[in-house]
């Protein structure tokens, strides 16, 4: 079983800094950051889990539905979507090390990783644009 704690804590740390950020600080592009960073994870998770679906490696399944891009619902929740497109993508690397056939892995092609490295790369993700966002 993959451990996603350091990812579920670094979003949680980052949304509760967002819910408790002024409205100025929001404004000044702690939002958009957040937004943006929330868009990733999202897409991410939905790569995962397409691949998971139909048993390709991510980004390679041929005529998966289009991506979900999360919409801008305002600077007041996107700490709300962003803790919630992290615990999609904890909850898509999950199913991915529980499906094995389905889960991208160090033998796929190049533009495949290991749950393990989309673990690493998405908290390295996290803490970067909270340090953007909240300098």
């Amino acid at each position: 079983m993959l451990d996603t704690s350091p990812l579920t804590a670094a979003v949680e740390r980052f949304a509760d800094r967002l819910r408790a950020a002024p409205q100025s600080r929001l404004q000044q592009g702690a939002a958009e950051v957040a937004l943006d960073l929330a868009r990733e994870l999202s897409l991410r998770a939905q790569r995962l889990e397409a691949a998971s679906a139909d048993g390709t490696a991510a980004g390679d399944a041929a005529g998966a539905a289009p991506a979900r891009t999360m919409p801008d619902a305002g600077i007041f929740v996107v700490g709300d979507q962003l803790a919630v497109a992290g615990l999609d993508l904890a909850e898509a690397l999950h199913a991915a090390v529980a499906d094995p056939a389905g889960a991208p892995g160090p033998d796929g092609p190049d533009t495949a990783k290991a749950p393990s490295e989309v673990l690493d790369e998405a908290v390295r993700l996290v803490d970067q644009a909270e340090a953007r966002a909240l300098r």
